[in-house]
C-alpha cells in the first residue's frame, strides 16, 4: 500500500464519519459541541462549568453558552453545588441522561459493527497502526501550527 493510499483511505474514512456524526447529532437537535460537554458530565458526573471549560480546553464563557443552550432544549440543568454555596454544577437532565445512555450504547454497538470480519489480531493491528498515524498526525499538525506562527514552512507544506 502507498502512503497516498493510507492518506485516501483515512481522508474517505474521515468523510464517511463526520457526514454520519452530523446526520445523527442533527437528528437529536445537538451539534459537536453540546454533545462533548454532555459526554463529558455522562462519564464524570456533574461538574462546575469552570471545570468543563477546563475539561473541554474552551473558555468559561464558551461553556456558558453551551449550557444555556443545553438547558433549554432540556438535555441539562444547573443545579446548586452540594458544598459551595456559591457554585453550580451542571447535571444531565432525564432527557439528556436518556440521550448519552442511547448514544453510549450506539458508540459499543458501532464499533463492534466496524471490526465484523476481522480477525482478533487484524483489529488489534489496526487499532494500533491507526493510533500511530493519529499520534503522527497529531505532532505534524502541532509542528506546523508552530511554524507558521513562526513565520516559517511548516511540515505539512511543500517548499522548494
Amino acid at each position: 500500500m502507498s502512503n497516498t493510499q493510507l492518506l485516501d483511505t483515512l481522508l474517505a474514512l474521515s468523510t464517511v464519519l463526520a457526514a454520519d456524526e452530523e446526520r445523527e447529532l442533527e437528528r437529536r437537535g445537538l451539534t459537536r459541541a453540546r454533545v462533548h460537554l454532555l459526554w463529558v458530565i455522562h462519564h464524570q458526573g456533574p461538574r462546575t462549568q469552570a471545570e468543563i471549560a477546563t475539561a473541554l480546553q474552551v473558555t468559561p464563557r464558551n461553556v456558558t453558552t453551551l449550557v444555556d443552550a443545553l438547558e433549554a432544549t432540556g438535555f441539562a440543568q444547573r443545579t446548586p453545588h452540594p458544598q459551595d454555596r456559591r457554585a453550580v454544577r451542571v447535571t444531565l437532565t432525564e432527557r439528556g441522561r436518556d440521550v448519552m445512555a442511547r448514544m453510549d450504547a450506539e458508540h459499543e454497538e458501532f464499533g463492534a459493527a466496524l471490526t465484523e470480519g476481522l480477525d482478533p489480531a487484524t483489529a488489534e493491528a489496526t487499532v494500533i497502526g491507526l493510533q500511530h498515524v493519529l499520534a503522527r498526525l497529531t505532532a505534524l499538525v502541532a509542528e506546523h501550527a508552530a511554524a507558521s506562527e513562526a513565520g516559517r514552512a511548516g511540515p505539512l507544506e511543500n517548499t522548494p
